[in-house]
């Protein structure tokens, strides 16, 4: 008979982040992980909905510590993290994904196809600044195993469903037992989006089509609201892509008490640059992470 040792150290073993977030209920076995950016703002939430056969989560949250703080709080629920959705393939989706590491992993193609490719360190620690000395040449995120293109059941309670704009390919999640849709990085309430990669006038057009879904509105980073906060998403898109590339256009709206009003000029270069049949990523953008 073979001695096969111990089990080594796994990503779900070690220091989890102080005060990065608190489970909420919002219907009988759904919650939401409200999170923080480990500087004390609002930060990357997750959904979070329990059945008998385990847990399944919408995105990671964006580095393994507070991912490990989130896995220490759903051990009160006695079943595994069975699934895992990413909703987009940017770091606050799928940055603490290894600690989930036996889970099944589903997203979109462009994030199987991202997620393949070497993880972009130094953008990583600019983008996440309080979470910058995780990201070392030990940091990984999980890939997607499971491709959604498709609307579709994932459980008797979690329907995952496809959408664009926020990226090329985006993943929303529907639990309409609960009138619940948790958007993850498709939507945020009462700060700025980023839309670097993204397509403002369609992910516009498609959050007036979302609101329709659900009573109860999760969004990726936030309070948890309802379909009228993705209306204001959709006009504050809308008035991005008719910016003419100036940020100082952006008409006075609901968006003035939003955090994160540095982003508009990254989201109206993109606009700009769609217009003009360029996909490039904006150079407004790029000096954020440090690449110009």
């Amino acid at each position: 008979m073979f001695e096969l040792g111990p089990m080594p150290d796994t990503p779900d073993i070690g220091p989890a982040a102080p005060d990065a977030g608190k489970l909420e209920p919002i219907a009988p076995g759904v919650w939401v992980w409200i999170g923080t950016d480990g500087a004390g703002r609002p930060g990357p939430n997750v959904g979070v909905i329990v059945e008998d056969d385990g847990i399944t989560l919408i995105d990671t949250l964006a580095a393994p510590s507070p991912a490990r703080a989130l896995n220490n709080e759903l051990k009160r629920f006695g079943v595994p993290v069975r699934r895992v959705v990413y909703t987009s393939s940017h770091v606050e989706s799928v940055g603490g994904s290894a600690v989930f590491w036996m889970a099944a992993r589903y997203g979109r193609s462009q994030a199987s196809t991202l997620l393949e490719q070497p993880v972009p360190i130094e953008a990583y620690r600019r983008l996440v600044p309080a979470y910058a000395g995780e990201f070392d040449e030990s940091f990984a995120t999980r890939p997607v195993s499971h491709v959604v293109d498709a609307a579709a059941w994932l459980t008797p309670l979690v329907c995952a469903i496809p959408v664009s704009g926020q990226q090329h390919e985006n993943l929303v999640v529907l639990v309409p037992s609960a009138g619940v849709i948790f958007t993850g990085a498709f939507a945020t309430i009462g700060t700025t989006p980023n839309a670097w990669d993204g397509f403002p006038e369609l992910w516009a057009d498609t959050l007036g089509e979302l609101a329709d879904q659900a009573n109860v509105v999760v969004p990726g980073i936030g309070p948890v609201g309802a379909p009228r906060h993705l209306g204001l998403l959709q006009a504050y898109l809308y008035a991005v892509a008719d910016a003419d590339g100036d940020a100082r256009r952006i008409p006075a709206g609901p968006w003035d008490d939003w955090t994160g009003r540095d982003l508009d000029v990254i989201n109206v270069e993109r606009a700009l640059r769609l217009s003009l049949d360029d996909q490039g990523v904006p150079v407004a953008m790029l000096q954020r992470i440090g690449m110009a």
